[in-house]
């Protein structure tokens, strides 16, 4: 779910580059004279070099079919061994090292932390709102009215508790599409954002010409934080090619991923961005393409022959009425296609929810059981599968040794988990957030004994609830 796609005038390539080698240049580029800082949060401490082992957990899942048995290389009571910030070792009875922290995690299930491939934090602001509305009344009711009351401070507190919300349900990794231009807007939704601990992507979309904007954010704002990557966003329509063009241009000279929305609705189909996308060189694996739901037998072939990476959005599309992606024959073809939770359109950040409606959405759309993915497919899909999307599985996504150390803990012994019968199955189809015991990211805990860390909820909410208020007054 986007924002209602602006159509500007036609930049050149020129004219979207300029900016590159200026953007360091401070805020004269970008809106006047300097403002003053907003208080930051404060930064979340470099992984140290103490060790940590979880000690015979009752199911690992490494996501990595050589360390363990099946496709999800599932080992029975384990140990994971996390040191420096990254994946030490897996395996029965590992040695303590000298120093190491030992915890207890008989009785628990610990698997690589959630990635979620697609997200619109700021919209944490009307969460349950428009509720009777289609993509294009959400627009009209929700996203347009409200973008333009942000303050820097508001919208602080709405990406903050959207993010920790997502940190409290598993959420290890995340990719946020942003269409706020004002630097000091950007500067402060970064602060958030990084502040939280999270492992993230900032997708720009740039206002054409505005190269230099996604250049200075990029530069000062995103690659200061060790955890931060970006990604430059367009709207993928034949109307707005010339922007991008020049989108796909700038992304190819910062190095990063062309994110684009894609046949959300069946309307957009007069839109031809899938043909769009394929005339300006930009469909390949360098390309994130957001919903695609509405893809012809072609497309479908294109998008897998050129290894175009997908975030399927099933909660929201289904809010929204926008329809079910063609999950299973895309599946069948091979296309890597992470899970997005899609901003105010999941209105929380329950991942277990929305690897259930992965599944039951295809299959109700089918009337088969065994129609893809099954239970396996959408674990791998929810963390390995999502690094996959965004090129970044050499890093996250599985506990193999040498990856960083982002995993979760889970904790079956609830009154919604309970009683033992496949706990696999059980993960998607019984877990909910609160059966999230403990969160890592980069080796540093974001959330313990099912509590995030160093963070006052209570105050977190307030904010958020202040801002909303005086917004609404507004």
């Amino acid at each position: 779910m986007q924002s209602t796609p602006a159509t500007p005038a036609a930049p050149t390539r020129r004219g979207l580059l300029a900016g590159l080698g200026l953007a360091a240049a401070g805020p004269l580029l970008l809106g006047g004279a300097p403002r003053p800082a907003l208080p930051r949060p404060a930064e979340p401490p470099a992984p140290g070099s103490a060790a940590v082992l979880l000690r015979r957990a009752s199911l690992v899942l490494t996501m990595d079919p050589s360390l363990g048995s099946g496709p999800l290389g599932a080992l029975q009571n384990a140990d994971v061994l996390m040191r420096g910030g990254a994946i030490a070792a897996v395996g029965a009875a590992l040695p303590a090292p000298p120093g190491a922290r030992v915890v207890d995690s008989s009785g628990k299930l610990v698997m690589p932390g959630f990635v979620d491939t697609h997200n619109h934090l700021w919209q944490a602001m009307f969460r349950g709102g428009c509720t009777d509305r289609d993509l294009f009344g959400w627009f009209r009711s929700c996203t347009d009215p409200q973008r333009g009351l942000l303050t820097p401070d508001a919208l602080h507190s709405f990406v903050r508790l959207a993010a920790l919300d997502a940190v409290q349900s598993g959420v290890t990794t995340l990719v946020d599409w942003v269409d706020i231009f004002s630097y000091d807007l950007v500067e402060s939704y970064l602060r958030a954002l990084a502040g939280t601990g999270l492992r993230f992507t900032y997708a720009l979309y740039p206002p054409a010409p505005d190269g230099a904007l996604a250049a200075k954010v990029k530069k000062e704002l995103v690659d200061p934080v060790p955890l931060g990557s970006f990604q430059v966003a367009t709207h993928a329509a034949r109307a707005a090619q010339a922007d991008n063009r020049a989108h796909w241009e700038l992304a190819q000279e910062l190095g990063v991923m062309l994110n684009s929305h894609v046949l959300e609705r069946p309307e957009m189909r007069a839109d031809d961005p899938i043909g769009v996308l394929t005339d300006i060189g930009a469909l390949g694996p360098r390309l994130l393409m957001n919903h695609a739901i509405h893809l012809t037998d072609a497309e479908v072939a294109a998008v897998a022959e050129r290894d175009v990476r997908l975030a399927h959005c099933p909660l929201s599309n289904m809010r929204l009425a926008s329809g079910i992606m063609r999950l299973s024959d895309l599946g069948r073809r091979g296309v890597k296609v992470g899970l997005g939770l899609d901003g105010g359109t999941n209105d929380t950040s329950d991942f277990h929810a929305l690897m259930k409606t992965a599944i039951g959405l295809q299959r109700a759309r089918s009337t088969e059981a065994d129609v893809f993915p099954q239970v396996e497919d959408v674990l791998r899909m929810a963390t390995l599968g999502g690094a996959e999307v965004l090129g970044i599985a050499d890093r996250v996504g599985s506990l193999t040794p040498g990856k960083r150390a982002d995993l979760l803990v889970v904790d079956p012994a609830a009154l919604n988990f309970a009683p033992r019968f496949d706990w696999i199955g059980q993960i998607v189809f019984n877990g909910r957030p609160e059966n999230v015991e403990a969160v890592f990211v980069d080796g540093r805990p974001l959330k313990l004994g099912g509590r995030l860390v160093d963070v006052d909820t209570a105050r977190v909410v307030r904010e958020a609830e202040t801002a909303a208020a005086r917004l609404r007054a507004a």
